[in-house]
């Protein structure tokens, strides 16, 4: 691999390769998947796995960090004739937080003039579905959900059968383009595209579709830089993270977040709020429409895939929040009640939602309408201000749908079990079945530190009840800004959570690579089991504390068991043994072996 600038984890994964499949309607689509090889003794074709990570695990690949990644819509951009190039706004002193000499984070060193709609034109992927046009980002993203299922459907049919409880999701044998069309035009699916985001490949967020996860970085005020934001967005999405928001909140935000957004094969969504706070030095009160907008106009320009907007918390919601254990919780959510307090009026991000609505169709900027009142402690779930917020976000979904805009709906949050569905069965019913993007939800308040299981408890169930996407929970939450490994452990715990999610609702062919595994391990082929894992080296590095010679590779146990007490070494035996003296034979020796107890009359 020629890593010319190598500030990021790149390679494969073990045992595995990055393969493409091509587009029928579009022939010039490559949809990357990833396959794992297994051993030759297993007898069975490689397993293909859905995979975010970009060029980075491309052996051929080079990976030049200062020239970003191949811009692979942009042809189908142009294409389209209803966009145009033109200068963009001018960089400011403020879009970087007033950051200088030495502070300075470097401005990225290729720019590309922004585009934007044509005039009277949406850009939007709602916008083609609903004019009938299946644009190929939809066939991408219907041939990347079939993980070549056609194929696979012939070397392993017992496992494609449907079995699982979908709770109302429409989920088809076999993902079509024209399927793909549908639930965008409908709204209950999403392909977060930007049209200055050429470099990322298209996926779809909905509950019809695989479920997603989300890892958020950023820089603060206080820690991290942009070479360590760009490796946590690769290492992210190495993973397995479908989509990353960057947080970011001290200086350099603006360069820092075209640094990731060059570099990012997946993605990129914000909470413009936060950057616009910046400007106006961190005063919560200070901030207005037209820095708010610049902002936007800002990021959309960069490529910025999806805002999270806060605007369902509105003035006479505040009040309801007063008895609440933890008040208000989400960073926007405070900012934006502080502002309403202190002018007395409405939120102007919901008075000028209309006109956030044309900036966002003008470059298909997908809306996250924000939880902004969501539930900090399992004591608020469920209330009446989070649900009020909720009602006011379903009636945003249809201004934006009016205007062609893509839209998700942000949910919680800390909510114990037994109220999780509701939270599901609310957001499908006032919101239009537009995608529910949840953080969790926490199940428990409890444990600092590991907060990353027991938001993955929730995060589970919701997925299976519906929630098209996870945002993922690292044991730092609450602690700390997380680091590197932070970031692995939170995306892994919630791949564990989507999974588990999927195989519930009964996804075709969720199960094959579980079966595929669960085989490995019945046939002690170590190496297989490895390299199916969610995670290789973590279960290599667990296998290897106790059994680190090669020789253990092949062995028919572990150091759990032993050698003598292996539950599934015993069970080969047995198999062995009824396959040698016939099932019949067996049988008897059963029935012989059973009488443990010896009547009283025959006893000497």
């Amino acid at each position: 691999m020629k890593d010319l600038n190598p500030t990021v984890t790149t390679g494969p994964l073990p045992a595995s390769r990055r393969v493409w499949h091509a587009g029928t309607r579009h022939p010039d689509i490559r949809v990357p998947m990833r396959e794992i090889d297994l051993h030759p003794t297993a007898g069975e074709p490689p397993v293909t796995v859905y995979d975010s990570s970009g060029p980075y695990t491309d052996p051929e690949a080079t990976i030049v960090i200062d020239r970003g990644l191949p811009r692979l819509r942009e042809g189908w951009i142009a294409a389209r004739g209803d966009t145009e190039t033109y200068a963009g706004r001018h960089v400011t002193p403020a879009d970087n937080g007033f950051a200088e000499g030495a502070r300075l984070t470097p401005e990225f060193p290729v720019r590309n003039a922004p585009r934007r709609a044509t005039q009277g034109r949406a850009v939007t992927q709602m916008a083609y579905a609903r004019a009938g046009i299946v644009t190929p980002e939809m066939e991408f993203v219907a041939i990347r959900e079939n993980l070549g299922r056609k194929a696979q459907a012939e070397a392993h049919a017992q496992t494609l059968a449907r079995d699982g409880e979908s709770f109302g999701a429409e989920i088809p044998d076999f993902i079509t383009p024209e399927f793909v069309r549908d639930e965008i035009a409908k709204g209950r699916a999403i392909i977060p595209a930007n049209i200055n985001h050429p470099e990322a490949e298209p996926m779809a967020i909905g509950r019809n579709f695989l479920v997603k996860i989300n890892a958020n970085i950023g820089n603060s005020a206080v820690t991290s830089s942009m070479a360590e934001e760009v490796e946590k967005m690769v290492w992210a999405t190495r993973w397995g993270a479908d989509t990353v928001m960057d947080l970011s909140t001290g200086r350099n935000i603006h360069n820092i977040r075209d640094w990731i957004l060059r570099n990012s094969p997946v993605p990129i969504g914000t909470v413009p709020l936060y950057q616009a706070l910046e400007k106006v030095g961190g005063i919560a009160e200070d901030l207005s429409w037209e820095v708010f907008r610049d902002t936007l106009i800002e990021q959309a320009e960069q490529g910025v895939d999806y805002f999270t907007i806060h605007a369902g918390v509105r003035l006479h919601m505040i009040p309801i929040t007063v008895n609440r254990v933890t008040g208000i919780v989400s960073r926007g959510g405070s900012i934006m009640a502080k502002w309403c307090l202190h002018h007395h009026r409405e939120s102007f991000l919901y008075e000028h939602f209309d006109e956030i609505c044309e900036i966002a169709r003008a470059y298909d900027v997908s809306f996250s309408l924000g939880d902004g009142l969501r539930p900090g402690s399992i004591a608020d779930a469920n209330d009446e201000a989070q649900f009020a917020e909720l009602e006011t976000l379903g009636e945003l979904t249809q201004i934006a749908w009016a205007r062609d805009c893509q839209v998700m709906i942000e949910g919680p949050g800390h909510v114990p079990m037994h109220k999780i569905k509701a939270n599901m069965d609310k957001q499908l019913q006032v919101c239009g079945e537009a995608p529910f993007y949840t953080l969790g939800p926490l199940t428990t308040d409890i444990a600092p530190g590991y907060d990353h299981i027991t938001s993955g408890i929730g995060a589970a169930m919701i997925g299976w009840f519906g929630t098209a996407m996870l945002c993922y929970v690292t044991p730092k939450e609450h602690l700390g800004l997380p680091d590197r490994d932070d970031v692995k452990v939170g995306v892994i715990t919630y791949k564990i959570a989507a999974h588990a999610a999927d195989l519930a609702k009964g996804h075709p062919a969720a199960q094959i690579r579980d079966d595929a595994l669960s085989r490995a391990r019945f046939e002690f082929r170590w190496e297989d089991q490895f390299n199916l894992s969610l995670d290789p080296e973590t279960a290599r590095s667990m296998h290897d504390e106790t059994l680190p010679k090669e020789a253990h590779k092949v062995a028919h146990f572990c150091s759990m068991c032993g050698p003598k007490f292996c539950s599934m070494r015993i069970s080969h035996d047995i198999r062995a043994e009824a396959q040698k003296d016939g099932m019949a034979r067996m049988a008897e020796k059963f029935r012989e072996g059973g009488d443990l107890y010896i009547p009283l009359e025959d006893k000497a």
